[in-house]
């Protein structure tokens, strides 16, 4: 593929994809993986620059939410650490084992979490701490880890949706997702880099520039929009995110 004009649509989707993410907490994969995948980029190639990308735009989403007050710094070690764990192991399996096997338990979990998060919202119950929900952080977090290794995305998706469902604080959860996920996406991107190396250099440079344009302003949105809303937007997110894996996966 040439550089040319292709490259300000390469920052453009970044653009998009991030401005989402940093916002709802999840779908920077999705967005960015299925429009590549529309312009005819090989498969192993879009997943290796989606992740490398995603070094640069977690770090810039994060350290925005971080100077907007979006992270709670207890969750945040509680999340990344055991995300990392999982995120290294997921890469090694990849090199094992089809990710496309996990996919439809995956797509499945996430269709039962965006309901318990509308449900929420209509409802109109309030973010409680609640201990279960507290106790169950790391395992979220290797899990969640894991999976984006393996599927080649998803972190956001189960680690806010999982949290948001169990009661947790909107603007915090979001906040601190994105910047765990900058530790997780480094440790994951590494390990391809040591195993399978890096192609399209022009594609992660245009996903970076869009990325790194939409983090600041994704997280105003966040700091600004009423927490409800959010919440909202979350579940009909994840529910759309589920829905579309699940049709891909069953044709």
């Amino acid at each position: 593929m040439e550089l040319g004009n292709d490259f300000y649509w390469f920052i453009l989707i970044g653009l998009a994809a991030q401005l989402v993410d940093g916002a709802l907490g999840m779908a920077f994969g999705l967005v960015s993986t299925s429009v590549l995948l529309a312009m005819g980029l090989p498969p192993a190639s879009v997943s290796a620059a989606v992740h490398t990308a995603k070094v640069f735009t977690t770090g810039a989403s994060g350290g925005s939410h971080a100077l907007m007050g979006n992270v709670d710094r207890t969750l945040l070690l509680r999340l990344a650490i055991p995300g990392v764990v999982g995120g290294v192991i997921g890469a090694y399996v990849l090199t094992r084992v089809p990710g496309n096997l996990f996919r439809p338990v995956t797509c499945l979990y996430l269709l039962v979490l965006a309901v318990l998060i509308l449900r929420r919202v209509i409802r109109h119950r309030a973010a409680k701490a609640e201990a279960a929900g507290q106790r169950k952080v790391p395992a979220v977090g290797f899990l969640a880890g894991l999976l984006d290794a393996i599927g080649g995305g998803g972190w956001g998706s189960l680690s806010t949706s999982t949290l948001l469902a169990s009661g947790s604080a909107t603007r915090a959860t979001i906040g601190t997702v994105n910047l765990a996920e900058f530790a997780v996406t480094l440790a994951i991107s590494l390990t391809f880099v040591f195993t399978i190396g890096m192609e399209y250099a022009h594609v992660v440079a245009g996903l970076v520039i869009g990325g790194v344009l939409a983090s600041p302003l994704a997280a105003i949105m966040v700091k600004r929009l009423p927490e409800r809303v959010i919440l909202g937007s979350v579940g009909v997110l994840a529910l759309v995110v589920s829905a579309y894996q699940l049709v891909l996966f069953n044709r």
